[in-house]
């Protein structure tokens, strides 16, 4: 099941469970996991792009080393709410994971790695230090944002 509907995400996972998000890039894969609960997102390793196949197979395993019941993808709209080629690129991503028989949320994450490359400056982190952080930041940023939602703490 892949959906952009939060309520319809939360009813195919009664029970929780950790979920990954994914900050898909055309270079770099950020992920973040989040506890069983729902409570917060935690930035996890940023995967180096490759062919689908060996980026698939990391997901996979990363997967099962959490114990993941579902993933969310940050969907890059427009600032407008608009989709354009990158929404494209991420609808497609999703779609080829469909196979983990994982539920798929795709999450608006405007602002997500402005709001990450800010919280790491307040953090007095160096740019060299951000740069590598960045996409696992901003996957935690997406994914905070969706479990909120989720949880109905957003309200």
């Amino acid at each position: 099941m892949i959906t952009e509907n939060a309520i319809e995400f939360r009813d195919a996972l009664p029970d929780g469970g950790v979920l990954l998000a994914l900050d898909v890039g055309t270079k770099t894969i950020g992920t973040a996991t989040c506890d069983m609960g729902w409570r917060f997102a935690t930035p996890g390793v940023v995967l180096q792009r490759a062919k689908f196949t060996v980026d698939k197979a990391k997901l996979k395993e990363l997967c099962a080393a959490r114990k993941v019941e579902g993933i969310v993808i940050g969907l890059p709209l427009n600032m407008d709410g608009t989709a354009g080629p990158r929404c494209q690129a991420s609808r497609a991503y999703a779609r080829n994971l469909a196979d983990l028989d994982l539920p798929i949320l795709l999450w608006d994450e405007r602002l997500s790695t402005a709001t990450a490359d800010a919280a790491m400056i307040a953090q007095d982190l160096s740019r060299k230090k951000r740069a590598g952080r960045i996409d696992a930041q901003a996957a935690a940023v997406i994914l905070q944002s969706a479990i909120d939602r989720l949880t109905g703490s957003a309200f």
